[in-house]
């Protein structure tokens, strides 16, 4: 079976891991910071918390931000729960828009037209999905025009640009995921950059049970720290995730100079973009009979998401609007191929030779 990830855990992971045990240091420490001055430094922004999962970022970046009980914050409604979920988490109110149907990402036009609807929106969050950034530009203008605050949701973009600038530095926060399928990996893991270091601070508080000094609980916070030991897998991940992202660009450029079914629309990469395939996800026609196409012929796949957010049974009793009709439609057609960077030349060969062989 060819599968759809394979973290890539290295005698350097291994080194730096049991150095760390072998310290006895093993929960937050110095090893976090270091991590967090690194992680900050590949980005480009200042202020950088590390913490337990990107779930956690993105609740850490709206309570930091001020975000709560009577805002409305606008995000997509195609993506995984989380970027919904911490919406929730703060008591605030989440906004769906529709999506771009080849990119699958939130679009400026879509923003607007909820913004519309909805004026009295006080942020916005945007989801780089599969790898690929959003129209940054446009949308920082949105923001500014209508005096919003913006999270970017970079849990599958670490190391994406738009117009050569990483994902992750255009926000007034922005939020990263270090699962082990994601470009790189703590194992468990998040972080979340901030501009403003009076909120970055407030966030630190907020990651440590309201501390600055050890017992003097200033704010209500949370235990929402990273380890010791998830710090220094990351350290070496960061190290290679330059080259992890161009493994998975040159697996992406072959399998699209390869495949050539009818039936199978390719990904598309916008201008202005670099898009660091967390996943290459094609749209199928049949789709159901070309997994079971894949799954017979030892090719692994994902479908990333197979429901909307506003649609997910979990709401409900929220009584969210569940028409998105591109999403609507694209949740029907998706299908995730292996990139990733373990893959070897004959496992390319064999994904593109399975997939045009679909139908045929």
């Amino acid at each position: 079976m060819i599968h759809i990830a394979k973290p890539f855990l290295g005698d350097e992971e291994k080194e730096a891991v049991l150095s760390v045990l072998s310290s006895g240091m093993i929960a937050s420490g110095d090893k976090v910071l270091e991590f967090e001055k690194a992680f900050s430094s590949y980005i480009g922004l200042k202020e950088c918390i590390a913490c337990s999962s990107g779930t956690t970022a993105l609740e850490l970046a709206l309570r930091a931000l001020g975000i709560g009980p009577g805002d409305k914050v606008l995000t997509t409604s195609y993506s995984f729960i989380a970027s919904t979920n911490c919406i929730i988490y703060v008591g605030a109110t989440p906004v769906f828009t529709d999506i771009d149907p080849d990119s699958f990402l939130m679009s400026p036009e879509n923003i607007r037209k909820a913004l519309e609807k909805h004026p009295d929106i006080k942020a916005v969050l945007v989801v780089h999905l599969f790898g690929q950034a959003c129209d940054m530009e446009e949308v920082q203008a949105i923001a500014k025009e209508k005096g919003l605050l913006l999270i970017e949701d970079c849990a599958q973009s670490h190391g994406a640009l738009y117009k050569g600038k990483k994902s992750g530095s255009f926000g007034d926060a922005s939020c990263f995921s270090f699962y082990p399928t994601k470009n790189m990996t703590t194992s468990e893991g998040g972080a979340v950059l901030f501009k403003d270091k009076e909120v970055a601070d407030k966030c630190r508080m907020l990651v440590n049970h309201g501390m600055k000094k050890r017992y003097c609980h200033e704010i209500i916070g949370y235990n929402y720290r990273m380890t010791n030991i998830a710090a220094a897998i990351g350290l070496e991940q960061l190290k290679k995730l330059p080259a992890f992202n161009a493994k998975r660009q040159k697996n992406a450029a072959w399998l699209s100079g390869h495949i050539s079914n009818p039936f199978i629309k390719l990904p598309k990469i916008n201008s202005n973009c670099e898009h660091v395939f967390h996943q290459y996800t094609v749209k199928a026609q049949g789709r159901g009979s070309f997994i079971r196409h894949l799954e017979a012929n030892g090719v692994g796949y994902g479908i990333f998401y197979p429901m909307s957010i506003p649609e997910q049974g979990c709401y409900k009793h929220l009584g969210f609007e569940t028409n998105y009709p591109v999403a609507d439609e694209i949740k029907k057609q998706v299908v995730s191929l292996p990139t990733h960077p373990m893959l070897t030349d004959g496992e390319l060969e064999t994904i593109a030779q399975v997939v045009n062989s679909f139908f045929e």
